[in-house]
């Protein structure tokens, strides 16, 4: 063998390397969806699966998320926070359909989530539910190319439960706050029945969804310049029951869940829990 076939293959090991480093190399999630999705040359994805993406979103790009995962997770996470301490990751599930019910006390909790349980942990991007209003602007262009994608809290449509679904089926990591909007003081944590739903709609449709507590805190209720954030991740529940009365026993469940991984993140960066 000569000199140059060698070096070639340990050039593209090389980059690769690099490449997974720095998550320009496509995600496990990426590469699923494109085998699951694959077509023949010139042929075009008309699956009512494709067609529900394109009307809410624009997937996950790979140019785009990759460059965010750098400039978040190398850069502004650790500019801003002194500490960020991460606890539980062994009750992640690293395959299979995941339901993510984090609590809600400040916008950075969007870019911690990623960095605790993201492509760089488990090889899967978070693809989140987030507002009608956090999906305009200059916010919203990148938003749609990260995977994110619109839900009307008063009355969610059947395109945007069903996409949801979808995402499940195709074993996606999908992350709902239940609270359904930011709280950073002491009042008491109300839950909203949407995600409880949800995982029953992914249940009647076949997809037995885990739904994963995640308990965020800050060293302050209003996240200060190099503060210290903890983020607990909870154990699994499973949702079991039919219709309301199902849901609103799991949104006690999942209540108490949550606030107990809270507490633990409280407690890991020196708060009372």
């Amino acid at each position: 063998m000569d000199q140059q076939s060698t070096a070639e293959p340990t050039a593209r090991c090389w980059l690769k390397t690099w490449a997974e480093r720095l998550s320009f190399w496509p995600s496990r999630s990426e590469r699923l969806v494109a085998a699951q999705t694959a077509q023949s040359p010139g042929q075009l994805d008309f699956s009512p699966s494709r067609r529900r993406e394109r009307s809410l979103c624009n997937g996950v790009s790979p140019w785009l998320a990759p460059l965010a995962t750098v400039v978040t997770q190398d850069i502004a996470l650790p500019a801003y926070f002194n500490q960020v301490r991460v606890l539980g990751q062994e009750r992640l599930p690293m395959d299979g359909p995941l339901l993510l019910a984090p609590t809600h006390r400040s916008r950075w909790d969007a870019l911690l989530l990623p960095y605790a349980v993201g492509r760089r942990v488990s090889g899967r991007d978070c693809r989140f539910m987030v507002t009608l209003d956090e999906m305009k602007g200059l916010q919203g262009w990148f938003l749609h190319r990260l995977g994110c994608f619109p839900v009307n809290q008063a009355r969610p449509a059947t395109a945007t439960l069903r996409y949801a679904v979808d995402l499940l089926e195709t074993s996606h990591q999908l992350v709902v706050f239940p609270e359904g909007r930011i709280r950073n003081d002491d009042s008491p944590m109300q839950l909203r029945q949407g995600l409880a739903r949800l995982a029953l709609l992914a249940a009647s449709q076949g997809v037995r969804v885990p739904v994963l507590p995640v308990g965020i805190a800050y060293g302050h209720g209003r996240p200060r310049f190099r503060d210290r954030v903890g983020i607990c991740l909870g154990e699994p529940l499973l949702i079991s029951g039919q219709g309301r009365a199902a849901a609103v026993a799991f949104n006690q469940q999942l209540e108490a869940a949550m606030l107990l991984a809270e507490g633990q993140a409280r407690i890991a960066i020196g708060l009372d829990g």
